[in-house]
């Protein structure tokens, strides 16, 4: 095969990065090995411990439990999952705030249950009042996003938490991008901050693991009950995961990165990437377009739909939130330099979208 894989030189709108070059290595060696059947690879079982116990520590998580995902969108089922299972109620419902990842609506899909959309703020959090007045006692699950997709966002979620008390409910933070930005933030998110139950959190995202190594958090362990069946052919008796057979290269990946990077060198790249997303808001508001206001390092503006398509034909490998801003994910692999030679390509297609058209007499 003579295709090669995308490269990343002009890639700005992923939450996905190339991975640190120690998880690279360690994905390369547990690629074949199995953690989905722990009895047979009791290695990269040991492994899954340890990556679960830092991600715990990362997420103020003192007993952690969960396991090494494909990503957050199974993680974020699998918390659906548990909450449906634990809840009392015929037709169980969930409450999400409309910035939710798309997966949310996945999940009720898959698992028969409602989904309640309630409004963001002026700030583009939840509406905690939106969210009071939608859960009820069949509310199986409240959701906040420490870190969205679109802008960058961290919902309050020591309130939510609140809430979801209120009508015996799980709250469940997707951290999946976030995760490894907001410990060197002011931000209550985490498990030592409210009463969170369950927890996406992604190494393969700005923890630099290869691609998939998602994270699955619960705060006590009997939730992973809610999950488990048996597995009578295997040396394990029972399985809590969605997915069966696991490649050991997420897993192994996600170990290799955070021993190199947690905490001082994941906190240099928060650091990068805070002053990369400023750096690019400032250069952005320059030249006339309406910001969003980048608390993490994502920014979000107004650039029109024409210039967009052409930038997109220049090869930069960007996208649009819902309501058609330009999105830009400054991610670990995305340097100053990419970001001036993307506002340079931008500047240059301004001057030439403002040159008058000769016309003929």
């Amino acid at each position: 095969m003579q295709t090669e894989p995308q490269a990343f030189d002009r890639v700005l709108s992923s939450m996905c990065t190339e991975p640190h070059p120690v998880a690279r290595e360690a994905a390369e060696r547990f690629l074949a090995t199995n953690p989905g059947d722990p009895g047979t690879y009791p290695t990269v079982s040991a492994l899954e411990d340890e990556a679960i116990a830092m991600l715990g520590e990362i997420a103020g998580l003192e007993e952690p439990s969960g396991y090494i995902a494909g990503g957050g969108t199974e993680a974020n089922i699998q918390a659906v999952r548990i909450a449906r299972e634990r809840a009392d109620a015929t037709r169980p419902n969930v409450v999400m705030p409309e910035s939710a990842h798309f997966s949310f609506r996945k999940a009720a899909d898959l698992l028969g249950v409602d989904l309640r959309v309630v409004p963001t703020d002026d700030r583009y959090r939840a509406d905690l009042g939106a969210v009071r007045a939608a859960v009820d006692d069949d509310t199986a699950a409240v959701i906040g996003v420490a870190g969205s997709t679109e802008y960058g966002r961290v919902d309050p979620i020591p309130e939510l938490g609140e809430i979801a008390r209120s009508v015996d409910a799980t709250l469940h933070v997707d951290a999946a991008w976030g995760g490894f930005v907001l410990p060197f933030t002011d931000y209550e998110w985490n498990f030592s901050h409210a009463p969170v139950d369950t927890m996406a959190i992604d190494p393969h995202k700005m923890g630099q693991a290869a691609v998939p190594a998602g994270g699955l958090l619960v705060r006590d362990s009997a939730l992973l009950d809610e999950l488990a069946v048996d597995t009578p052919y295997l040396e394990s008796t029972s399985q809590a995961t969605l997915t069966g057979t696991r490649s050991g290269a997420g897993v192994a990946s996600a170990v290799a990165a955070m021993e190199e990077l947690w905490p001082s060198g994941y906190r240099s790249q928060y650091v990068r990437s805070r002053n990369n997303a400023e750096w690019l808001a400032d250069a952005l508001e320059k030249r006339g377009y309406d910001v969003v206001d980048p608390t993490l390092p994502l920014v979000a503006a107004d650039v029109p739909r024409s210039t967009f398509d052409a930038l997109r034909a220049k090869g930069w490998r960007i996208s649009r939130t819902a309501t058609d801003e330009l999105r830009i994910v400054c991610m670990p692999h995305v340097t100053r330099e990419m970001l001036a030679s993307f506002v340079g390509d931008l500047d240059r297609l301004e001057v030439r979208a403002s040159v008058p058209v000769a016309c003929d007499d």
